[in-house]
């Protein structure tokens, strides 16, 4: 965000999460090592309360933010000043039937577990067909219980920790309630060896439909439905009727039944066969649509122009000429 702000002539205000504040510092120094002018790039470390201030600043021209839905909604500055949201996701992933389920497991693993399931882009509800769905949570359950949790910096941990208490609190308080109405399928072993760091193991729950979730829960918690290939209308209904629309994915060798669901689905993103959390900036644009974000996607063809401008001038060089030569005949 800040690049494409900066190399389309702006100069940028940074303000970091409070949780990321050493990183935004580096990041900065950085880029003044590489040659961007001090006085272009400020980062504006602080308080929540600090980024509702600036943007309200009548010297702000544009608004770009990655965060939570409701933070995004608070700030957002209104019809004259242009917003680009990246914001959260009930991200869902369809398995049918023809699916390979070792390499579904690969994917699921990768998509809702790397990074402690703290993406964005992250597999929250994973939807399996009827016939298939014991294969693959007995595989992924085998799975989950090989994942080490430890320090990131280590080679062999799969899962760090949460970015802070609060973090962990609002998981443990979900998975507290899960529990009262939801099946256990599988819970990540943790270590006793643990580094100090705010932990939660990976676990994954059997429930009805993504309807029973009252919203996004930001970390390591795998939701898995069960569905029947002939109500398939009815599950991308009510995934749909989320509102949220960042990141889908299929795992199908059914082209047919592929296309039917990319033409139902309301999500910026859809990966087919594959993982949900790998999108190249420049190769695959990235972004939402709904309560998942707005404005054009990172990397897509309207990203930039977003950041400018645009002044038209117009010379009515015909007329000029023409006026030009009258006053000649007459002089």
């Amino acid at each position: 965000q800040m690049v494409a702000a900066l190399v389309t002539g702006n100069a940028v205000i940074a303000k970091p999460a409070e949780q990321t504040t050493l990183i935004a510092r580096r990041v900065a120094e950085l880029a003044t090592s590489a040659g961007i002018p001090e006085n272009t790039l400020q980062i504006l470390p602080g308080a929540g309360d600090i980024g509702a201030m600036l943007v309200d600043h009548p010297g702000i021209d544009g608004v770009c933010f990655t965060g939570s839905t409701a933070t995004a909604q608070r700030i957002n500055p209104g019809p004259i000043l242009p917003l680009i949201a990246e914001t959260g996701g009930q991200n869902a992933m369809v398995v049918d039937s023809s699916a390979l389920p070792e390499q579904v497991v690969k994917d699921v693993l990768n998509s809702a577990f790397n990074s402690a399931g703290q993406r964005c882009s992250a597999l929250r509800v994973l939807y399996l067909q009827e016939e298939c769905a014991d294969t693959i949570l007995e595989l992924l359950a085998g799975a989950m219980a090989e994942l080490r949790l430890g320090h990131p910096g280590r080679l062999d941990t799969d899962i760090g920790p949460v970015i802070d208490f609060e973090a962990m609190q609002s998981l443990q308080a979900h998975e507290a309630e899960l529990v009262k109405h939801a099946k256990l399928i599988a819970r990540t072993p943790i270590p006793e060896d643990l580094p100090p760091g705010h932990f939660f193991a990976p676990c994954c729950f059997e429930i009805g439909s993504i309807r029973d979730l009252d919203g996004e829960h930001f970390g390591p918690i795998l939701h898995v439905v069960r569905f029947d290939i002939d109500e398939i209308e009815t599950v991308m209904e009510d995934i749909n009727s989320t509102g949220f629309g960042l990141t889908f994915g299929i795992h199908s060798r059914n082209e047919q039944f592929v296309d039917r669901l990319v033409g139902l689905v309301r999500a910026g993103n859809v990966y087919i066969n594959r993982n949900m959390v790998g999108a190249v900036v420049g190769t695959q644009p990235f972004g939402g649509r709904g309560l998942s974000g707005t404005g054009p996607k990172a990397g897509g063809p309207g990203y930039l122009e977003r950041f400018i401008v645009e002044k038209t001038r117009t010379d009515n060089l015909a007329a000029i000429g023409g006026a030009i030569d009258l006053i000649n005949q007459h002089s």
